[in-house]
């Protein structure tokens, strides 16, 4: 059975936005790029809510970022294999191939998705992820911790879950960045 794995990028304090909603706050320097590059192209489908699906979509319709550099070519390149659901109450359509859009998130059927793929999947955006670890689907949080402190805005991991994780993997990065990769025992998790 493939696994479900939470990819985000938070604060020290815990935050994947600020109070303002702004997300754009972690730029990655090209050995992050590259770590992030190559995780993102060991999954075959990506699992995204609404925004994070808008703001990730440009690395297929905006051409012009593949051609920035290498890093960023690979990057829409790997972002462009994997297939897509888009789970979204207010999307008409989806903008990117190899995407089908959802109007709600069925925990049976993410479970029958896992256990049916060829490849693990990855569920991006803080809200997605935590309706997937209230239904215990979530095997593993990957973190990308930034030397910084934002004082506030969305949590990076849902709030009244309590659950035990084991450390499988870290990586330290020179620019402060760590990696810092868990497993949720099936045993501590929420369903």
């Amino acid at each position: 059975m493939a696994k479900l794995v939470y990819v985000t990028n938070t604060s020290l304090d815990g935050y994947i936005e600020d109070e303002n909603g702004a997300f754009d706050l972690y730029e990655p320097d090209d050995d992050v790029f590259t770590a992030m590059t190559a995780l993102l192209r060991s999954f075959g489908t990506f699992l995204y809510g609404r925004r994070l699906y808008e703001t990730m979509s440009v690395w297929e319709t905006n051409p012009a970022l593949a051609k920035q550099s290498d890093l960023t070519a690979d990057f829409a390149s790997a972002w462009q294999a994997a297939g897509k659901v888009v789970y979204s109450t207010t999307l008409t359509a989806v903008s990117t191939a190899t995407t089908r859009l959802e109007r709600d998130f069925d925990p049976d059927a993410v479970q029958e998705l896992k256990a049916t793929a060829t490849s693990d999947l990855i569920i991006g955006g803080a809200n997605l992820a935590a309706r997937a670890m209230a239904a215990g689907l979530v095997d593993e949080c990957q973190l990308f911790v930034w030397p910084m402190i934002v004082g506030g805005g969305k949590p990076a991991l849902p709030a009244g879950i309590r659950t035990d994780l084991e450390l499988l993997d870290e990586h330290r990065f020179d620019n402060g960045v760590v990696h810092l990769r868990y497993r949720i025992p099936t045993r501590n998790r929420a369903a």
